[in-house]
């Protein structure tokens, strides 16, 4: 009995969480599933087949993510900094503002940050607990403070099964 009760709690959070995302979203496609709590800003736009396992998008840029994205717990997006070369120091009160551009069938492991100017090719998987600072590649499977390229996925295999739509 309790595992049911489990089942239908996680069900009814993930109802919640999936509908708060689609209020607050510029777009989106179906299906959209939110599991953990997430935040997201009104300038996120996302394709379908969206999975999100409690990420925080936070900063005035625009983030674009592509369809069949799942991401981990505790991951965050960040596309706004502070000046800090304006006229005050540490910084002054402007913002800066940087997009994120993340490909299609991206696989984000848990607490993965990826900071604003970045752009996540197609295929690429970022191994749990990365800071992504740069550009990567499509197909590239990444990891580390900052992530780096320690890999490539098998690009015949993963495009043969994109051919046939086998997507999660």
């Amino acid at each position: 009995m309790p595992f049911l009760i489990k089942t239908r709690v996680r069900k009814i959070k993930s109802f919640y969480y999936t509908w708060r995302v689609k209020r607050v979203v510029a777009t989106f496609r179906e299906p959209l599933k939110v599991n953990g709590k997430s935040v997201v800003t009104n300038n996120t736009y996302l394709g379908k087949n969206v999975n999100l396992n409690g990420m925080r998008i936070v900063g005035g840029g625009v983030v674009r993510i592509g369809d069949n994205f799942h991401s981990g717990t505790e991951c965050q997006m960040i596309t706004e900094f502070h000046n800090y070369e304006g006229t005050e120091i540490p910084y002054d009160s402007i913002h800066v503002f940087k997009d994120i551009v993340i490909g299609d069938n991206v696989w984000v492991g848990n607490r993965v940050l990826i900071l604003g100017g970045v752009t996540l090719g197609e295929g690429v998987i970022v191994q749990a607990g990365s800071v992504v600072v740069n550009d990567i590649p499509e197909c590239s499977i990444v990891g580390g403070h900052p992530a780096k390229l320690f890999k490539y996925r098998n690009k015949d295999h993963y495009f043969n099964l994109k051919s046939q739509g086998k997507f999660h």
